[in-house]
């Protein structure tokens, strides 16, 4: 495979050099300099003036140009020497996106979302084969940096909140360590939203669908009124559950109710100045999507010799001996790995989980002469999120035999955890443009402070004879604890406080009309403190001293400098052919796993990335292909080793971090081709090629090499789109259809086990321009997720079907709770329609 994807990297800059030899021929000579990007004092933080993210050119025929501010500040995308995609508000429409994982369909075939284990209270954002497991942790980062209006969210909690007025959506692809900073190692999120306008203005939208879901949308514009602009944002979202809880009284899976808030003031104290500042506060209440037993002990297991069961292996053991034996299921378990379920097999306690955002942003700017623009971006935020999760039911750990008693008889993890984040970060930026070098110099800090607890109850039990099931009393029936407040055994807790500072500059000298050099760097260092409060139920901040050593625990206090460079040549070979040559660097921090008792420590990742491009427009700009490919090198890999393991309490996860020896390969493909054959009709393609590779890994206690993976990340990706309009009188008829593919992709890092390949058509039709009472326009729209109801199981978990993680005996492993795999359908299929008016 490795050879296949050099061969592809080959034709990759094959097709672009034969680009560039063929550019006279498909384009007029090139723009000057001075057209490539605007000038210092038009350059703006994505919050302040955003521009529209597509703008029709004169003569209303061809693609539109783009405007993105990838390089801090604005410029066309076809002349930006980066790989992004750009999602307009018209896409996010189209697609009837509603929060950021309505964008793991495959909206970017680059860019992968997907929940934390079944949860949408946390979500997974990786691109380009940048995917961590478990950034659940405080004390662990993310791999890919998500921006709101220019300022970086530190936790992964509470991103699934409900969008805003949101102008477009940036994925910049590929390290972006220089001008977004450390965690950026795949590439950067960057949301940008609408701000006051000071004119009178305004949209409503409201709509209804299946499963009981109801939306609505108000944004209104204010004029300006001595000086200052407001504009004002609230959105409200809703779902039933879309499989139900046979429980009385119990939330369901796979529901949310969503509502936010927003207000925006713009003020211009003096000339040259402009100041905006917001308050978001979002409300997000949900619950997990269903975890099926997807099959019964398919690896054969049973006890004896291991070599009699050879598929019965777990990663990394190298056990001689099985023990145990694989218990019956009982007569109330459905095994289903074939289809969503719509209602559980057994119901269970289950309560929304809670997350709450809130924050304030300054962003002002202000141009003090036309070579510079200083900007300031000032961010208080803050997440609290409450997490209930009793998604699997009798299908995880512990299982129950016939004859059991007492604690031997309880099941069903509730898994409760609370996270309580407040960051504070302070931007400082200059832009502009002296002769012929266009810069961006800055200063950064960023201030964290997290703290967590978690517990993982028993919540039923079954009778001696497994012919009933009882729901434990909630402060005492999971052996003396519960999942009340104040009742719960912590399996965890800890706190953690991370500063960050960092200083960058990039330089671009545009040599001639045609060759432009950039070069900068960024220097970031990272301080993090943290400490566990609870592990196993056992208060560290009382233990004693042999309590904490027989744990092996120390505190995490560590400190980290980086300086990530970059350089990029691009070549105008014509006014619409771009090319470029990218060498960039990235760096992701380290820290501790909370989830071990130890407090185990892992350093930092490094990635090197060199990649070559080329954007084209081409058939008198009814056409446009853009196409990149790239190498990665990724050291120190950051891998998890999770397992479950049993409690007379209940059951706990163990995940170790560990960093992986050796260089882990990322390489890939992309290609992104719009194509506009007739005036109002236009066509998509997306394609993704990501090939993966770490080392494997030789895991010092049993003295046995484990192979490990990059998890969410399929080898080949791709999607594609029609949007066609036709003017109906005054009107418009527009429809939408795409769809999205991609192949099977891991849930681990160290199991083999693939989750199911995917393809998931979305689709919409309007009637616009309805003129109503003068100019109000009316947009009248039916819209469809899932169109065919495909079902696919997004995450597939073979740790239950397999023999337990050791603890002291290497050589022996128990068989007593294999299970089978479990595992979560996508959602169903939804529709519904929606009404909107402009005023």
């Amino acid at each position: 495979m490795l050879n296949s994807a050099s061969l592809r990297l080959r034709l990759l800059a094959g097709a672009a050099l034969t680009v560039a030899i063929a550019s006279p021929v498909l384009a007029a000579p090139a723009p000057t300099a001075a057209k490539d990007t605007a000038p210092a004092a038009a350059a703006a933080d994505p919050v302040i003036d955003p521009a529209p993210a597509t703008a029709e050119p004169a003569d209303q025929t061809g693609l539109g140009e783009i405007v993105v501010t990838a390089t801090k500040r604005e410029t066309n995308l076809q002349k930006t020497p980066i790989a992004i995609n750009v999602l307009s508000s018209q896409a996010l429409t189209d697609r009837h996106v509603q929060s950021l994982y309505d964008l793991a369909d495959g909206a970017v075939p680059s860019l992968r979302v997907a929940t934390f284990e079944a949860r949408q209270s946390a979500l997974t954002i990786g691109i380009r084969g940048i995917v961590p497991l478990d950034a659940n942790q405080p004390a662990r980062e993310q791999g890919v940096g998500v921006y709101i209006d220019g300022v970086y969210l530190g936790r992964q909690h509470g991103l699934n909140a409900a969008l805003f007025d949101v102008d477009r959506i940036e994925v910049l692809k590929g390290p972006q360590g220089t001008l977004f900073g450390r965690n950026t190692e795949g590439g950067a999120l960057s949301i940008v939203t609408k701000g006051p306008s000071g004119k009178w203005g305004g949209s409503a939208t409201g709509g209804i669908a299946n499963y009981g879901s109801y939306n609505g949308m108000l944004h209104v514009d204010l004029p300006e009124t001595y000086g200052v602009s407001l504009k004002l944002d609230g959105v409200i979202q809703h779902q039933d559950a879309t499989t139900k809880n046979p429980l009385a009284d119990q939330t369901g899976f796979n529901y949310y109710h969503r509502r936010g808030f927003k207000a925006t003031a713009r003020v211009r104290p003096i000339s040259g100045m402009t100041a905006d500042f917001s308050y978001d506060n979002g409300y997000d209440s949900n619950s997990p999507f269903y975890s099926q037993l997807l099959n019964v002990n398919p690896n054969g297991c049973k006890a004896g010799a291991q070599s009699a069961s050879p598929a019965c292996a777990l990663p990394g053991t190298n056990y001689t001996t099985l023990t145990g034996s694989v218990k019956p299921l009982p007569s109330q378990v459905v095994v289903n790995g074939d289809s969503r379920m719509k209602v559980a097999d057994i119901g269970v306690p289950q309560q929304p989980s809670i997350d709450k955002t809130h924050g304030f942003t300054s962003n002002i700017r202000w141009d003090v002469a036309p070579e510079i623009e200083l900007r300031s971006i000032t961010a208080w935020r803050g997440v609290n999120a409450t997490q209930y999760d009793n998604s699997g039911g009798y299908h995880r750990v512990p299982v129950v035999a016939a004859g059991c008693v007492g604690s031997a008889c309880n099941f069903s993890r509730y898994s409760l955890a609370d996270l309580h984040q407040n960051q504070f970060s302070q931007e400082f930026q200059a832009v502009g443009t002296v002769g012929q070098f266009d810069y961006v110099a800055g200063l950064y800090y960023f201030n964290e402070h997290i703290s967590d607890d978690a517990a993982t109850p028993n919540s039923l039990a079954f009778n001696s004879s497994l012919t009933t099931i009882s729901v434990l009393d909630p402060c005492t029936g999971s052996g003396g604890f519960g999942s009340l407040v104040g009742c719960r055994s912590i399996d965890r807790a800890s706190e953690v406080h991370s500063k960050s500072y960092a200083g960058y500059g990039q330089v671009t000298w545009n040599a001639t009309d045609r060759v432009h050099l950039t070069a900068g760097g960024r220097y970031t260092r990272d301080e993090k403190q943290g400490v566990l409060h609870f592990s196993r139920n056992l208060n560290y901040d009382t233990a004693t001293q042999a309590q904490l050593t027989a744990a092996g625990y120390a505190p995490l206090d560590a400190t980290w400098n980086r300086f990530n460079p970059m350089a990029t040549l691009a070549y105008d070979a014509s006014d619409s052919v771009h090319v470029y040559a990218k060498y960039a660097t990235g760096y992701r921090a380290g820290g501790a796993s909370s989830r071990t008792s130890n407090y185990q420590t892992f350093n930092p990742e490094d990635v090197k990335s060199y990649e070559i491009g080329a954007k084209t427009d081409f058939w008198n700009h009814r056409a446009r292909l853009n196409l990149a490919g790239y190498i990665m090198d990724r050291k120190n890999s950051q891998v998890d080793i999770s397992s479950i393991q049993t409690t007379a309490s209940g059951s706990f996860n163990n995940l170790v971090t560990i960093n992986a020896p050796g260089i882990t390969k990322i390489r890939g493909i992309e290609a992104d081709l719009t194509v506009q054959p007739v005036d109002g009709l236009t066509l998509t393609a997306g394609y993704a090629y990501t090939y993966t590779k770490i080392p494997p890994v030789l895991i010092a206690s049993t003295g046995v090499y484990q192979n490990f993976y990059i998890v969410f990340t399929p080898r080949n990706a791709a999607n594609g789109s029609v949007d066609y309009t036709m003017p109906v009188g005054d009107m418009d008829l527009k429809f939408h259809l795409d769809g999205n593919y991609s192949q099977a992709t891991q849930t681990f890092d160290q199991f083999a086990t693939k989750n199911d390949p995917a393809f998931i058509a979305n689709a919409r039709l309007a009637l616009a321009n309805i003129h109503v009472g003068g100019s109000n326009a009316v947009t009248i729209s039916a819209w469809v997720r899932n169109l065919f109801d495909k079902q696919y199981v997004f995450r597939r978990d073979p740790s239950n079907s397999l023999p337990g993680a050791p603890t002291t005996n290497l050589t022996s492993g128990s068989v007593n709770n294999v299970l089978g795999d479990y595992g979560n359908f996508n959602a169903p299929r939804t529709y519904g329609m929606e009404a909107s008016v402009k005023f």
